[in-house]
This record gives structure tokens, C-alpha cells and sequence, in this order.
């Protein structure tokens, strides 16, 4: 399967998904219920992240997403603000040890369910609403897989959460009614807009940046979504777009793909900080 496939799919695009997964009503049926389950275990991550203020094992992460959940909102962007704080708090239940849904990756986990569940919560879309959508956004991310591994150290971060934002893009696009072309092209420029961004955890623990940048590209998925909605596309076929990020992914050097040696991991304050938690 294509992201050309899916885009000229007749109905959404989670169809075509849902159809290269299950051959009979009954197998449909067990593959949305695993899709409700996944749906749920998002939101108690949400819920849990939100609710704790409990610090990470290294103690760099753990209490942004409460304290943000908790903040004035200052901007009057209420919707801005929950998909935010619903990345952070799947981010910071990660960094925490406790139970989150790899949405494709753990580093990356926050993104798809802050985008998708704060734009349903924000609209009051409910949960069956959602599983169409969410079987498309894996749809997306086995494509990418199909070209990169999704893994900060294979591809940088661009191979893992730019696979994230393009997921949550699609899905939150068919969520608000966009039809397949509409959903792929978001996921295309989600990922087109992600390109060239290295791995550089401080440390080498999924927290800093991971976290932030997962309320960022929560973010970015909503936008590219919105865009998509408004009849925006991507000038690139989105095919050759996950090539290019292929093609970036290979040139990037060792130092900026997760092994801590490169970017914000190799700067005075994040090679200290590297030492002392070794010690």
C-alpha cells in the first residue's frame, strides 16, 4: 500500500486500512475493539500525566504537563493549550515508567493522542468517532516503516516524531471529516515540515527534549490538518515526500541520531547533565 493508494481511496481513507487488515465483518469488528482498547489506554496516560506532578527518574521531566493543564490560559487558545498538555502528560507518564501506547515509538507517544484526543475533547467528538481515524493513522505509519525505520537512531527525529505528527495529521483530518486526499496531504506536510530534525536526547533519556517537542508537533499535526481541511496540499507527491525523509535520514550523521553526542545533548549544560546521571 501507497499514501497514493490511500489518498484515492473512494470513502475515508481508514477503509482502505481497515480492508488491507480485516477480510471478514467478524475480523473488522476485533480490530476496531483493539482500537477502542488502544484509545483507552491513550486517555488513562492523558489522565494519569495530567494528575501527576511526580518527577522522572533523572528528575528533568515530570510535572509540565499539570503545570500547564493547570495554567491561566493566557492566549484564550484553550485548544492549543489541551493538546499541549495531553502530549506532555503521555511524554511524562513515559518518563515515568508507567503505561503508554507506542504511537509508533515511545519518545514519540505523546503526539498522536494530544493531537487527536484534545481536538475530539475540545469538539466533543466522541470515541467511536475516533477509531476510524486512529486505524488510519497507523495505516500512515506503516507506509513511512515501509521506506525508514521509525527510530530516532536510524532516521533522526524526523523518522519518528515527523511519523508521528504525519499519523496524528491524517487522523485528525479524517476526525473533523476530511475525505482521503485531504487526510494524506496533511500527513504529508506534517512530515515535509519535519524534515532534517535530529535525535539529540540529553543524556540519551527520552525526556529532554522529548517531551516539549511532543506538545510542539501535537501542535503541528493540528495545523497541518487544518490546512489540509482548508484545501491546502502538498505540492510533492506524498509518496516522494517520506522518500525524501528517507533519503535525509541516511545522511544524517551518527552524533544526531539519538546517540547523545550531537545538538542540544552536546552543549555544556546536557553533557554535565549527562554526567551526573551516570554517576
Amino acid at each position: 500500500m501507497t499514501l497514493a493508494d490511500l489518498a484515492a481511496a473512494p470513502g475515508p481513507a481508514s477503509d482502505l486500512v481497515l480492508a488491507d487488515e480485516a477480510a471478514t465483518p467478524v475480523e473488522r469488528a476485533r480490530v476496531l475493539e483493539g482500537l477502542r482498547g488502544r484509545l483507552r489506554e491513550m486517555r488513562a496516560s492523558i489522565e494519569r500525566g495530567l494528575e501527576s506532578d511526580a518527577k522522572s527518574r533523572t528528575g528533568m521531566v515530570g510535572w509540565n504537563a499539570k503545570t500547564l493543564w493547570n495554567a491561566p490560559d493566557e492566549l484564550r487558545a484553550p485548544l492549543l493549550q489541551r493538546v499541549q498538555a495531553y502530549a506532555m502528560a503521555v511524554n511524562e507518564e513515559n518518563a515515568r515508567m508507567g503505561r503508554i501506547v507506542a504511537a509508533p515509538t515511545a519518545g514519540s507517544a505523546g503526539t498522536l493522542p494530544g493531537a487527536l484526543l484534545g481536538v475530539a475533547d475540545h469538539l466533543g467528538l466522541d470515541e467511536d468517532r475516533l477509531l476510524g481515524p486512529l486505524a488510519l493513522a497507523g495505516g500512515i505509519g506503516q507506509v513511512i516503516s515501509q521506506s525508514m525505520f521509525i527510530a530516532g537512531s536510524t532516521g533522526g527525529c524526523q523518522a519518528e516524531i515527523g511519523s508521528s505528527a504525519a499519523m496524528a495529521a491524517a487522523a485528525v483530518t479524517e476526525a473533523m471529516g476530511g475525505d482521503a486526499a485531504a487526510s494524506v496531504h496533511a500527513a504529508a506536510m506534517a512530515l515535509m515540515n519535519t524534515i532534517g530534525l535530529v535525535c539529540d536526547p540529553v543524556g540519551g533519556y527520552v525526556e529532554v527534549p522529548c517531551v516539549s517537542r511532543n506538545a510542539f508537533y501535537s501542535v503541528h499535526a493540528v495545523a497541518s490538518a487544518q490546512l489540509a481541511l482548508a484545501g491546502v496540499t502538498s505540492p510533492i507527491p506524498p509518496d516522494e515526500v517520506v522518500l525524501a525523509m528517507a533519503s535525509v535520514g541516511r545522511l544524517l550523521p551518527p552524533e544526531l541520531r539519538e546517540t547523545g553526542e550531537g545538538g542540544i545533548a552536546d552543549t555544556p549544560t546536557g553533557r554535565r547533565i549527562a554526567l551526573e546521571m551516570a554517576r
